[in-house]
């Protein structure tokens, strides 16, 4: 007797690229409207700390993206912060002024040290959850820091978390950016196996020239990735890179735990929303073509 086979009911790959979020930084209003208008509602905008902007202007673009019915961000960067004072000043307003319930803590990218030498120290001293916040990002690294042993990240991130869970603040964690998708894999299964279970946000760059690509790799110091990305063939593409073949790994495996993906915008925010959108979308054979010339 026949026996019909029995259908293949294995799961396949899930669509790691839905429930996005994006990085911002300065968005004008008309930016603003733009994203509104291409991703959608309440989608996280993470807004950048840029050494230049006032603390006003910080809070302004922030309350910007909250009217337009996305969900903003703040990078709070606690070397650029001349003190508690301003910290205090620069967190009401982002409460106050914008209705922000989400930030990113992180250190900032400066040598100085002052009263706010790390995240630990804004988590510590800034009051979160009694000012109305909810919910902290926490740095993460799939590759090797330029200035902090991996021992010290480690130490660092365990803190960190304990604090915030104590203060009664929810706890995701957003990667620096990678092009290694070998990295972010034992990254991430590295975070499990210590028992880390926290969403992640893992930091991709979206579809971007080869130029800007290393241009910014080199200034954040991702040189594991970088030196698979100048001997590979994406040197020779006159097109836009973009994170497919990572989006596809992050796809395939089954041991990640609460991953989403965190996009960097060095090709442009809306442009890079785009992409997001047709990723999220299914599209992987844009999200594919991208990573060849054009």
């Amino acid at each position: 007797m026949m026996v019909d086979a029995a259908p293949n009911t294995a799961p396949g790959p899930r669509n790691v690229a839905q429930g996005f979020s994006l990085e911002a930084t300065r968005p004008s209003a008309d930016e603003v409207a733009r994203l509104a208008d291409t991703v959608p509602p309440g989608t996280m905008i993470y807004v950048t700390a840029v050494p230049s902007q006032s603390a006003p202007e910080q809070i302004q673009s922030v309350a910007r993206l909250r009217r337009a019915g996305l969900e903003p961000v703040a990078h709070i960067a606690a070397r650029r912060l001349a003190g508690l004072d301003q910290m205090h000043d620069l967190l009401r307003g982002m409460r106050e002024e914008a209705d922000t319930r989400r930030l990113l803590v992180i250190g900032g990218d400066v040598d100085r040290t002052g009263p706010l030498p790390d995240a630990l120290s804004v988590i510590r001293h800034g009051n979160l959850r009694g000012l109305g916040f909810e919910e902290i990002g926490i740095g993460g690294y799939p590759e090797p820091h330029p200035r902090i042993a991996p021992g010290g990240l480690e130490a660092a991130l365990d803190e960190k978390i304990a604090l915030a869970v104590a203060q009664g603040l929810r706890v995701h964690i957003v990667s620096q950016f990678s092009f290694s998708s070998d990295s972010i894999l034992a990254w991430l299964r590295q975070l499990r196996g210590c028992g880390i279970n926290w969403p992640v946000r893992v930091g991709l760059v979206g579809p971007t020239s080869v130029p800007a690509l290393l241009r910014f790799a080199r200034r954040c110091g991702v040189n594991a990735s970088l030196r698979g990305l100048v001997s590979g063939a994406a040197t020779s593409l006159i097109g836009h890179v973009g994170p497919g073949p990572i989006v596809d790994a992050l796809s395939k495996a089954d041991d990640l735990g609460d991953i989403a993906l965190h996009y960097f915008s060095f090709g442009g925010t809306v442009e890079t929303a785009r992409y997001a959108c047709e990723a999220a979308a299914g599209r992987h054979d844009v999200h594919r073509a991208m990573t060849h010339p054009n």
